[in-house]
């Protein structure tokens, strides 16, 4: 699935992936800036619980962000690839000025929304100006090249990550989640050697990039964001390892930002939060 295509980067809606466990109740950081993006306490913005196996997550989103102060957030009923005919979804998220993507397993979200009616809708209007937040599953489901599972550790293996195709919002990054309390380097590593055409993109719990129109990232919350850049990569040993074996990557470059920093993504430059 491919990005759809907008007149210019201008036109397109933020891309908010979240990296899980974000701040629900104390000091809401990152759910509050999501709707101050999408207009304030007037915003429509729809949810989509696909992810999780939970039947209360998508009506506690709601009963958050009503909390909040959204007046019109709305859970959408997605269990099924039958669902996602329902014109009554797809006119929703038309009209919506966000959707939210839950937690939960991304292959539930890739196997259901995948080639559907919903599916081309969020895209398409993200691309007309409509944002688009995830967290946890629904972050790793965001781009073109969707990280679908893996094991922990910090050095790259062959073995170590299993891709699918994504929702296609973007296909400049690779997202994984809850990145620092999971030991997600190596296999966001292997996923860059696979593809070193992305940007990685690791999440910290409770952190979340803020990808504005024209592809500038803003890191928004209490962790850190990895950024892996594998432009430059002179060398790797991904075509001729074996399972279980450790691959050689050399001139990748990495940053961590925190809150307040940010990243242009078209000249790979990273900046730092402010003092």
């Amino acid at each position: 699935m491919s990005p759809a295509d907008a007149v210019s980067d201008a036109n397109r809606g933020y891309i908010i992936p979240i990296g899980g466990a974000e701040e629900k109740l104390n000091n809401p950081e990152i759910l509050d800036r999501f709707i101050d993006v999408c207009g304030g306490r007037s915003a429509r913005v729809a949810i989509i619980p696909t992810a999780s196996e939970l039947e209360d997550t998508g009506r506690n989103y709601e009963k958050l962000f009503r909390k909040i102060g959204v007046k019109h957030a709305k859970v959408l009923n997605i269990i099924t690839r039958e669902d996602c005919q329902n014109a009554r979804h797809t006119a929703y998220i038309e009209r919506s000025d966000g959707v939210f993507m839950t937690g939960g397993n991304q292959l539930r979200l890739s196997t259901t929304l995948g080639g559907t009616p919903v599916a081309q809708a969020i895209r398409r209007c993200n691309a007309a100006g409509m944002h688009v937040a995830g967290t946890s599953a629904g972050a790793a489901f965001m781009p073109e090249h969707m990280i679908a599972g893996g094991r922990e550790g910090s050095t790259p293996s062959p073995d170590m990550v299993t891709l699918a195709p994504g929702l296609g919002l973007t296909n400049n990054f690779i997202i994984d989640q809850h990145f620092r309390q999971r030991d997600r380097l190596g296999r966001l590593l292997t996923a860059l050697a696979y593809n070193p055409f992305a940007l990685g993109i690791g999440l910290d719990e409770d952190t979340a990039a803020f990808i504005r129109p024209g592809d500038d990232l803003e890191v928004v919350g209490s962790g850190g964001i990895t950024i892996i850049d594998p432009t430059d990569l002179t060398y790797s040993s991904m075509d001729r390892a074996r399972r279980g074996e450790t691959v050689s990557l050399v001139n990748v470059k990495l940053h961590i930002l925190i809150s307040g920093g940010r990243f242009e993504i078209k000249s790979r430059q990273a900046i730092t939060e402010k003092p």
